[in-house]
Protein backbone atom coordinates (compact mmCIF):
# COMPACT_ATOMS: atom_id res chain seq x y z
CA UNK A 1 0.00 0.00 0.00
CA UNK A 2 0.70 0.65 1.65
CA UNK A 3 3.84 0.98 0.36
CA UNK A 4 5.61 -0.91 0.73
CA UNK A 5 8.96 -1.90 2.97
CA UNK A 6 12.58 -2.63 1.32
CA UNK A 7 14.24 -5.70 1.54
CA UNK A 8 17.93 -4.28 1.09
CA UNK A 9 17.96 -2.96 4.69
CA UNK A 10 18.05 -6.36 6.71
CA UNK A 11 17.49 -6.72 9.95
CA UNK A 12 19.71 -9.56 11.89
CA UNK A 13 18.33 -9.16 15.29
CA UNK A 14 16.39 -11.85 16.98
CA UNK A 15 13.66 -13.37 17.85
CA UNK A 16 12.10 -13.08 14.38
CA UNK A 17 8.58 -13.66 13.92
CA UNK A 18 6.83 -15.99 11.52
CA UNK A 19 4.24 -14.80 8.49
CA UNK A 20 1.65 -17.37 8.86
CA UNK A 21 2.82 -18.82 5.82
CA UNK A 22 6.54 -19.26 7.03
CA UNK A 23 6.60 -22.67 6.27
CA UNK A 24 4.73 -22.46 3.05
CA UNK A 25 7.57 -20.29 1.98
CA UNK A 26 10.09 -22.36 3.25
CA UNK A 27 8.82 -25.58 1.02
CA UNK A 28 9.19 -23.74 -2.18
CA UNK A 29 12.69 -22.72 -1.84
CA UNK A 30 12.29 -19.50 -0.92
CA UNK A 31 15.37 -17.74 0.55
CA UNK A 32 14.35 -16.09 3.92
CA UNK A 33 15.97 -13.01 5.85
CA UNK A 34 15.19 -11.13 8.99
CA UNK A 35 13.39 -8.45 8.10
CA UNK A 36 10.83 -5.63 9.97
CA UNK A 37 11.17 -8.55 12.91
CA UNK A 38 9.91 -11.14 10.95
CA UNK A 39 10.89 -14.24 8.22
CA UNK A 40 10.65 -12.79 5.63
CA UNK A 41 11.10 -14.85 1.69
CA UNK A 42 13.36 -12.45 -0.21
CA UNK A 43 13.15 -14.92 -3.48
CA UNK A 44 12.59 -18.14 -4.89
CA UNK A 45 14.56 -18.75 -8.27
CA UNK A 46 15.72 -15.22 -8.63
CA UNK A 47 14.79 -11.60 -7.92
CA UNK A 48 15.60 -10.92 -12.28
CA UNK A 49 13.22 -13.91 -13.05
CA UNK A 50 10.07 -12.76 -10.42
CA UNK A 51 10.44 -9.34 -11.57
CA UNK A 52 9.89 -10.56 -15.21
CA UNK A 53 7.50 -12.86 -14.68
CA UNK A 54 5.52 -10.43 -12.47
CA UNK A 55 5.29 -7.93 -15.14
CA UNK A 56 4.40 -10.34 -17.92
CA UNK A 57 1.97 -12.61 -15.68
CA UNK A 58 1.02 -12.61 -12.16
CA UNK A 59 2.94 -12.92 -8.94
CA UNK A 60 2.04 -13.76 -5.53
CA UNK A 61 3.52 -11.21 -2.65
CA UNK A 62 3.18 -12.30 0.97
CA UNK A 63 3.07 -8.98 3.06
CA UNK A 64 1.49 -10.19 5.74
CA UNK A 65 4.23 -8.01 7.97
CA UNK A 66 2.12 -5.09 7.37
CA UNK A 67 0.19 -3.88 10.23
CA UNK A 68 -4.10 -3.88 9.54
CA UNK A 69 -5.50 -1.88 11.59
CA UNK A 70 -9.54 -1.26 11.99
CA UNK A 71 -10.92 1.59 14.01
CA UNK A 72 -14.55 2.39 15.10
CA UNK A 73 -16.80 4.81 17.30
CA UNK A 74 -18.09 8.15 17.20
CA UNK A 75 -16.82 10.84 15.56
CA UNK A 76 -14.14 8.35 13.72
CA UNK A 77 -13.52 10.20 10.39
CA UNK A 78 -13.02 13.20 12.10
CA UNK A 79 -10.09 11.99 14.65
CA UNK A 80 -8.65 10.29 11.71
CA UNK A 81 -9.20 13.55 9.82
CA UNK A 82 -7.28 15.14 12.72
CA UNK A 83 -4.20 12.14 12.30
CA UNK A 84 -4.43 12.33 8.37
CA UNK A 85 -4.34 15.14 5.60
CA UNK A 86 -6.74 13.05 3.67
CA UNK A 87 -10.25 13.48 3.30
CA UNK A 88 -11.90 10.63 5.26
CA UNK A 89 -15.20 12.47 5.72
CA UNK A 90 -15.74 12.16 2.08
CA UNK A 91 -14.19 8.62 1.40
CA UNK A 92 -17.15 6.13 -0.07
CA UNK A 93 -17.99 2.59 1.28
CA UNK A 94 -15.64 0.08 -0.55
CA UNK A 95 -12.95 3.13 -1.56
CA UNK A 96 -9.84 3.58 -0.42
CA UNK A 97 -7.02 6.30 -0.67
CA UNK A 98 -3.21 6.71 -0.23
CA UNK A 99 -2.64 8.91 3.18
CA UNK A 100 0.33 9.62 5.81
CA UNK A 101 0.62 10.08 9.10
CA UNK A 102 2.69 13.54 9.77
CA UNK A 103 4.31 14.72 13.24
CA UNK A 104 3.86 17.95 14.73
CA UNK A 105 6.46 19.68 12.41
CA UNK A 106 4.83 17.59 9.07
CA UNK A 107 7.18 15.15 8.52
CA UNK A 108 6.55 11.97 7.46
CA UNK A 109 5.68 9.46 9.95
CA UNK A 110 4.62 6.90 7.65
CA UNK A 111 2.41 6.41 4.81
CA UNK A 112 -0.19 4.02 4.34
CA UNK A 113 -3.57 3.12 3.06
CA UNK A 114 -7.13 3.65 4.55
CA UNK A 115 -10.36 1.93 3.17
CA UNK A 116 -13.78 2.88 4.23
CA UNK A 117 -15.50 -0.70 5.22
CA UNK A 118 -19.17 -1.93 3.95
CA UNK A 119 -21.35 -3.73 5.93
CA UNK A 120 -20.17 -6.77 7.78
CA UNK A 121 -16.53 -6.40 7.32
CA UNK A 122 -14.09 -6.99 10.16
CA UNK A 123 -17.26 -6.87 12.60
CA UNK A 124 -18.56 -3.80 11.88
CA UNK A 125 -15.65 -1.67 11.91
CA UNK A 126 -16.12 1.81 10.10
CA UNK A 127 -12.14 1.89 8.96
CA UNK A 128 -9.39 -0.28 7.43
CA UNK A 129 -6.05 0.76 7.63
CA UNK A 130 -2.79 -0.74 6.14
CA UNK A 131 0.37 0.95 7.49
CA UNK A 132 3.90 -0.64 6.68
CA UNK A 133 5.75 -3.39 9.00
CA UNK A 134 8.47 -1.55 10.24
CA UNK A 135 6.96 1.30 11.65
CA UNK A 136 3.30 0.18 12.55
CA UNK A 137 4.51 -0.70 16.13
CA UNK A 138 5.29 2.92 16.45
CA UNK A 139 2.55 4.15 14.40
CA UNK A 140 -0.17 2.45 16.71
CA UNK A 141 1.50 4.06 19.68
CA UNK A 142 1.02 7.34 17.96
CA UNK A 143 -2.25 6.88 17.41
CA UNK A 144 -3.09 6.11 20.34
CA UNK A 145 -1.39 8.86 22.15
CA UNK A 146 -3.82 10.72 19.33
CA UNK A 147 -7.04 9.57 18.90
CA UNK A 148 -10.13 10.28 21.34
CA UNK A 149 -10.98 7.71 23.78
CA UNK A 150 -14.41 7.85 21.91
CA UNK A 151 -12.74 6.21 18.98
CA UNK A 152 -11.42 2.20 19.04
CA UNK A 153 -8.58 0.86 17.10
CA UNK A 154 -8.05 -2.73 16.54
CA UNK A 155 -4.65 -3.96 15.38
CA UNK A 156 -5.94 -7.19 13.59
CA UNK A 157 -2.13 -9.20 14.04
CA UNK A 158 -4.05 -12.69 13.41
CA UNK A 159 -4.87 -11.48 9.75
CA UNK A 160 -2.47 -12.69 6.90
CA UNK A 161 -1.74 -9.91 3.71
CA UNK A 162 -1.57 -11.27 0.24
CA UNK A 163 -0.91 -9.12 -3.06
CA UNK A 164 -1.47 -11.08 -6.23
CA UNK A 165 0.20 -8.61 -8.95
CA UNK A 166 0.58 -8.36 -13.04
CA UNK A 167 -1.03 -8.01 -15.73
CA UNK A 168 -2.76 -11.65 -15.49
CA UNK A 169 -3.88 -11.28 -11.94
CA UNK A 170 -7.47 -9.78 -12.96
CA UNK A 171 -8.13 -13.18 -14.74
CA UNK A 172 -6.35 -15.68 -12.54
CA UNK A 173 -8.39 -14.32 -8.99
CA UNK A 174 -11.51 -13.89 -11.39
CA UNK A 175 -11.16 -18.01 -11.95
CA UNK A 176 -11.29 -18.37 -8.38
CA UNK A 177 -13.77 -15.41 -7.53
CA UNK A 178 -15.80 -14.07 -10.94
CA UNK A 179 -16.68 -11.15 -8.65
CA UNK A 180 -13.51 -9.08 -8.29
CA UNK A 181 -13.39 -8.78 -11.85
CA UNK A 182 -15.76 -5.69 -11.10
CA UNK A 183 -13.35 -4.09 -9.08
CA UNK A 184 -11.66 -0.97 -10.43
CA UNK A 185 -7.99 0.54 -9.03
CA UNK A 186 -8.77 1.71 -5.44
CA UNK A 187 -11.89 -0.30 -4.89
CA UNK A 188 -12.15 -2.94 -2.55
CA UNK A 189 -15.09 -5.72 -1.35
CA UNK A 190 -16.19 -8.11 1.02
CA UNK A 191 -15.92 -11.54 -0.81
CA UNK A 192 -16.31 -15.32 0.54
CA UNK A 193 -14.78 -18.04 -0.91
CA UNK A 194 -14.83 -21.71 -0.22
CA UNK A 195 -16.25 -20.40 3.38
CA UNK A 196 -13.63 -17.80 3.77
CA UNK A 197 -14.01 -14.05 4.22
CA UNK A 198 -12.08 -11.94 2.00
CA UNK A 199 -11.58 -7.94 2.44
CA UNK A 200 -9.78 -7.42 -1.42
CA UNK A 201 -8.65 -4.26 -2.77
CA UNK A 202 -7.73 -3.59 -6.26
CA UNK A 203 -4.36 -1.99 -6.01
CA UNK A 204 -0.97 -2.98 -4.99
CA UNK A 205 2.86 -1.51 -5.51
CA UNK A 206 4.58 -2.94 -7.97
CA UNK A 207 2.96 -0.45 -10.67
CA UNK A 208 1.02 -3.39 -12.06
CA UNK A 209 -2.84 -4.10 -12.04
CA UNK A 210 -3.48 -6.72 -9.39
CA UNK A 211 -4.85 -6.91 -5.86
CA UNK A 212 -4.54 -6.89 -2.11
CA UNK A 213 -6.00 -9.49 -0.09
CA UNK A 214 -6.79 -9.83 3.73
CA UNK A 215 -7.63 -13.14 4.89
CA UNK A 216 -7.79 -15.06 8.83
CA UNK A 217 -3.89 -16.02 8.58
CA UNK A 218 -5.45 -19.92 9.41
CA UNK A 219 -7.01 -19.56 6.11
CA UNK A 220 -3.88 -18.57 4.06
CA UNK A 221 -2.52 -21.40 2.93
CA UNK A 222 -5.71 -22.61 1.51
CA UNK A 223 -6.01 -19.20 -0.40
CA UNK A 224 -2.25 -19.23 -1.70
CA UNK A 225 -2.48 -23.21 -2.76
CA UNK A 226 -5.30 -22.49 -5.02
CA UNK A 227 -3.82 -19.58 -6.73
CA UNK A 228 -0.23 -20.64 -7.26
CA UNK A 229 -1.97 -23.77 -9.10
CA UNK A 230 -3.20 -21.48 -11.51
CA UNK A 231 -0.54 -21.15 -14.60
CA UNK A 232 -0.25 -17.26 -14.59
CA UNK A 233 0.75 -17.72 -10.74
CA UNK A 234 4.16 -17.93 -9.15
CA UNK A 235 4.75 -17.10 -5.34
CA UNK A 236 7.47 -14.12 -5.42
CA UNK A 237 9.96 -12.34 -2.92
CA UNK A 238 10.58 -8.97 -1.65
CA UNK A 239 13.47 -8.69 -3.91
CA UNK A 240 11.36 -8.14 -7.22
CA UNK A 241 9.28 -6.42 -5.18
CA UNK A 242 11.36 -3.55 -4.27
CA UNK A 243 12.48 -3.47 -7.87
CA UNK A 244 9.08 -3.40 -9.13
CA UNK A 245 8.16 -0.39 -7.13
CA UNK A 246 11.45 0.88 -7.72
CA UNK A 247 10.55 1.08 -11.72
CA UNK A 248 7.07 2.46 -10.87
CA UNK A 249 8.21 5.42 -9.20
CA UNK A 250 6.56 4.29 -5.53
CA UNK A 251 8.56 6.07 -2.62
CA UNK A 252 9.15 3.65 0.24
CA UNK A 253 9.18 4.52 3.74
CA UNK A 254 12.38 4.59 5.56
CA UNK A 255 14.55 5.12 2.28
CA UNK A 256 13.24 7.86 0.22
CA UNK A 257 10.55 9.17 2.63
CA UNK A 258 11.03 9.94 6.60
CA UNK A 259 9.96 12.19 9.27
CA UNK A 260 12.50 14.27 8.09
CA UNK A 261 10.79 15.24 4.88
CA UNK A 262 7.35 16.87 3.90
CA UNK A 263 4.49 15.89 1.71
CA UNK A 264 4.86 18.46 -1.08
CA UNK A 265 8.82 17.94 -1.40
CA UNK A 266 7.90 14.30 -1.62
CA UNK A 267 5.86 15.01 -4.38
CA UNK A 268 1.98 13.76 -2.29
CA UNK A 269 0.59 16.48 -2.38
CA UNK A 270 -1.78 14.62 -4.51
CA UNK A 271 -3.17 13.07 -1.14
CA UNK A 272 -4.01 16.08 0.32
CA UNK A 273 -7.66 16.85 -1.35
CA UNK A 274 -8.47 20.59 -1.38
CA UNK A 275 -10.65 20.62 1.58
CA UNK A 276 -8.58 19.58 3.80
CA UNK A 277 -5.89 21.94 2.68
CA UNK A 278 -8.63 25.03 2.69
CA UNK A 279 -10.05 23.67 6.38
CA UNK A 280 -6.60 22.47 7.81
CA UNK A 281 -6.84 20.99 10.89
CA UNK A 282 -4.59 17.99 10.71
CA UNK A 283 -1.75 17.37 12.30
CA UNK A 284 1.44 18.95 10.38
CA UNK A 285 -1.14 21.12 8.38
CA UNK A 286 1.58 24.40 8.93
CA UNK A 287 4.63 23.00 7.13
CA UNK A 288 1.88 22.04 4.10
CA UNK A 289 0.87 25.31 3.66
CA UNK A 290 3.97 26.89 3.62
CA UNK A 291 5.74 24.40 1.38
CA UNK A 292 2.70 24.51 -1.27
CA UNK A 293 2.97 28.93 -0.78
CA UNK A 294 6.83 28.94 -0.78
CA UNK A 295 8.04 25.88 -1.94
CA UNK A 296 10.13 23.00 -0.44
CA UNK A 297 13.78 23.53 -0.30
CA UNK A 298 14.61 19.96 -1.99
CA UNK A 299 12.38 17.63 -4.25
CA UNK A 300 12.01 13.62 -4.39
CA UNK A 301 12.98 13.09 -7.87
CA UNK A 302 14.32 10.48 -10.45
CA UNK A 303 16.95 9.86 -11.77
CA UNK A 304 18.46 7.67 -14.70
CA UNK A 305 21.97 6.23 -14.48
CA UNK A 306 24.67 6.23 -17.18
CA UNK A 307 26.05 3.31 -17.82
CA UNK A 308 25.55 -0.15 -15.88
CA UNK A 309 26.21 0.12 -12.10
CA UNK A 310 23.59 0.90 -10.04
CA UNK A 311 23.66 3.70 -7.61
CA UNK A 312 22.68 2.45 -4.23
CA UNK A 313 21.16 4.38 -1.25
CA UNK A 314 23.48 6.56 0.46
CA UNK A 315 25.07 7.64 -3.02
CA UNK A 316 25.97 11.53 -2.97
CA UNK A 317 24.66 13.45 -6.17
CA UNK A 318 26.38 16.44 -7.33
CA UNK A 319 26.19 19.16 -9.65
CA UNK A 320 29.76 19.94 -10.58
CA UNK A 321 31.72 20.17 -7.57
CA UNK A 322 28.59 21.04 -5.24
CA UNK A 323 26.79 18.37 -3.40
CA UNK A 324 23.09 18.37 -4.05
CA UNK A 325 21.58 15.49 -2.85
CA UNK A 326 21.51 12.07 -1.99
CA UNK A 327 20.07 8.80 -3.42
CA UNK A 328 17.61 7.16 -1.57
CA UNK A 329 16.76 3.85 -3.73
CA UNK A 330 18.38 2.44 -6.22
CA UNK A 331 19.47 -0.49 -8.82
CA UNK A 332 19.29 -2.25 -11.75
CA UNK A 333 15.99 -1.67 -13.75
CA UNK A 334 15.69 -5.35 -15.42
CA UNK A 335 12.41 -3.87 -17.28
CA UNK A 336 14.45 -1.23 -18.86
CA UNK A 337 17.73 -2.86 -18.83
CA UNK A 338 19.59 0.41 -17.33
CA UNK A 339 20.40 1.43 -13.89
CA UNK A 340 18.06 3.83 -12.26
CA UNK A 341 17.43 5.88 -8.39
CA UNK A 342 15.19 8.06 -7.01
CA UNK A 343 16.68 10.46 -4.35
CA UNK A 344 16.66 13.58 -2.55
CA UNK A 345 17.88 17.00 -4.75
CA UNK A 346 18.23 20.69 -3.65
CA UNK A 347 15.16 22.56 -5.63
CA UNK A 348 17.12 24.29 -8.20
CA UNK A 349 18.31 21.06 -9.59
CA UNK A 350 15.29 19.18 -9.33
CA UNK A 351 13.60 20.38 -12.86
CA UNK A 352 13.26 17.39 -15.50
CA UNK A 353 16.25 16.39 -17.85
CA UNK A 354 19.04 18.28 -15.58
CA UNK A 355 22.33 16.77 -15.81
CA UNK A 356 23.62 15.82 -12.52
CA UNK A 357 26.42 12.69 -11.55
CA UNK A 358 26.25 10.35 -8.60
CA UNK A 359 28.91 9.50 -6.30
CA UNK A 360 29.49 5.33 -6.90
CA UNK A 361 32.28 3.89 -4.51
CA UNK A 362 34.60 6.85 -5.52
CA UNK A 363 33.55 7.46 -9.04
CA UNK A 364 31.40 10.09 -10.91
CA UNK A 365 28.77 8.73 -12.60
CA UNK A 366 26.94 11.05 -15.73
CA UNK A 367 22.56 11.02 -14.25
CA UNK A 368 19.94 12.76 -15.54
CA UNK A 369 16.85 13.84 -13.53
CA UNK A 370 13.83 11.95 -14.94
CA UNK A 371 9.98 11.72 -15.46
CA UNK A 372 8.26 9.54 -13.00
CA UNK A 373 7.32 6.29 -12.71
CA UNK A 374 10.38 5.02 -14.92
CA UNK A 375 8.03 2.13 -16.49
CA UNK A 376 4.24 3.09 -16.95
CA UNK A 377 1.54 2.20 -14.31
CA UNK A 378 -0.91 -0.25 -15.84
CA UNK A 379 -3.45 0.38 -13.18
CA UNK A 380 -7.24 -1.03 -14.15
CA UNK A 381 -9.27 1.85 -14.13
CA UNK A 382 -12.56 3.19 -15.17
CA UNK A 383 -12.02 3.58 -19.37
Amino acid sequence: MSGTDDVTHIEEELPLQTLPLDAWHRDRGARMVGFAGYHMPIQYEGIMAEHGWTREHAGLFDVSHMGQLTFTGDGVDAALEHLLPSDIRGLKPFRQRYSMLLDDEGGILDDLMVSRLGDGAFDGADIYMVVNGATKYDDIGWMIEHLPDEVTMNHMDEQALLALQGPEAGAALASLIPETADLLFMQSGLFTWRGVSLWISRSGYTGEDGFEISLPGDDARLLADALCALPQVKPIGLGARDSLRLEAGLPLYGHDLTHAVSTIAADLGFAIQKRRREEGGFIGHARVMKELADGPGARRVGLRVEGRRPAREGAKIFAGSVEVGEVTSGGFAPTLGAPIAMGWVSTPYSAIDTALEIDVRGKRIAAVVAPMPFVPHRYRRKP
